[in-house]
């Protein structure tokens, strides 16, 4: 199967469902049982730093001079330029690192980002904090989405199952350890076994790849000498990878979209949302659209067994309509009750989980060339980054110009 792809070009499945692929086998398989758990603890060990180092960095950053909110920005920026830069430029030489020596630096950079923000004694070292938490999240997503090509089964919908529970658990896990007692800074010490959890997996419960399957080379951390070569991307020439980016961008555009507008509602208009009139305060209720948008996501980006598309473009266009109205919202001040807008926001949570696991579904089914797969899976995760990047650019600026409404 892979020399008629690598021979001739990627074409993307037809839109009817006369080709899906043959159903799963009645009898569970425990191997893909135990990697579909393996990739699900990945995704969520990998996202969990992700996910509680932003409000982390706000309550731990408190403690230095200068007020907290001359540094969000600073602290916006340090969480997600990181991992642009790696999703767009990785695809085009990561293949240089075994899979072991990324997890490696995933676990470190996890590590070091909550050593860092829980003890660093200036705002300078606990942004570089935030910086390896960014590294960590976008060094793993690209590897381990990369790694799911070599294995049957779909683990995709497991890892993005992982990734969904990340944003739940981490909010949670956070605010609950936080309301117990603990200090931020001991809440994020106390979270330093979640990479140990990680590394773990990898390494003790994902199991190899079956020999038919091209084998990423797993290898120690530690190993001397160059890396040895690896299957998959390191074969594919600049022309092939060009082909791939080529038909890719008909899944990149939509994800990208969808997450410009869910991180745009998030960034720009949740802390506006505001009902003077509910029982919850503005602190609860902005804490209660973070909590329901992540079980939003968790439900969605679980789905996939249940729920598949194809035209992922329509998600694009719904949650365009939620920017749309939620802007309105914020404006014009039509929504009757903060109950509306608790539906809308888990509503936005569906729409962006939904768009993450099946655009990443849509390509592993198109792509059926195990080295091309590869590829095409770890480069596809710069949509999902680049769009929650500009989106931050247009939410600041919009933020501060509804602020100054009267």
């Amino acid at each position: 199967m892979g020399s008629d792809v690598a021979g001739g070009t990627w074409q993307p499945l037809p839109p009817s469902d006369d080709e899906e692929p043959s159903p799963p086998p009645a009898t569970p398989d425990p191997a893909s049982w135990r990697n579909g758990i393996a990739f699900w603890i990945l995704g969520l060990c990998n996202n969990f730093a992700y996910v509680v180092m932003l409000s982390a960095a706000h309550d731990v950053l408190r403690r230095h001079q200068g007020p907290p909110n001359g540094t969000q920005p600073a602290v916006l920026l340090a969480d997600i330029l990181p991992t642009l830069v790696i999703k767009v430029s990785a695809p085009f030489y990561i293949h240089l690192l075994p899979y072991g020596l990324r997890v490696g630096i995933c676990v470190l950079s996890a590590w070091g980002s909550f050593l860092l923000v829980a003890v660093a004694p200036s705002v300078a070292l606990s942004l570089a904090g935030v910086v390896l938490a960014s590294v960590s999240s976008g060094l793993g997503e690209i590897t381990f989405l990369a790694l799911t090509a070599f294995y049957p089964s779909g683990p995709v919908s497991w890892w993005s199952s992982g990734t969904g529970a990340a944003g739940l658990l981490g909010a949670v896990s956070y605010l609950g350890l936080t309301q117990a007692g603990l200090s931020p800074p001991q809440t994020l010490l106390a979270m330093m076994g979640v990479p140990l959890v990680l590394l773990l997996s990898y390494w003790c419960l994902l199991l190899p790849p079956t020999p038919e399957t091209p084998s990423p080379t797993r290898q120690p951390l530690l190993e001397g000498g160059p890396p040895k070569p690896e299957p998959g991307p390191a074969a594919l020439s600049l022309a092939d990878k060009g082909r791939i980016m080529k038909g890719l961008i008909r899944h990149l555009l939509p994800l990208g979209l969808v997450y410009f507008a869910e991180y745009f509602i998030n960034q720009g208009l949740f802390e506006l949302l505001y009902f003077p009139r509910s029982r919850l305060t503005h602190p609860q209720q902005y804490r209660w659209y973070q909590l329901l948008y992540q079980l939003g996501v968790f439900i969605s980006r679980s789905s996939l067994r249940c729920v598949q598309l194809r035209a992922t473009w329509v998600l694009a266009l719904l949650q365009c309509v939620n920017l749309v109205v939620l802007t309105a919202a914020v404006a014009f001040r039509f929504l009757p009750g903060i109950a509306v807008a608790f539906v809308v926001v888990l509503y936005e949570g569906l729409l962006g989980g939904a768009a993450y696991v099946n655009t990443f579904h849509n390509i592993a089914l198109e792509v059926p060339a195990r080295r091309e797969q590869e590829f095409a899976l770890g480069a596809a995760c710069m949509a999902d980054t680049l769009g929650i990047s500009l989106a931050g650019a247009a939410a600041l600026p919009a933020h501060d110009y509804f602020c100054r409404l009267p």
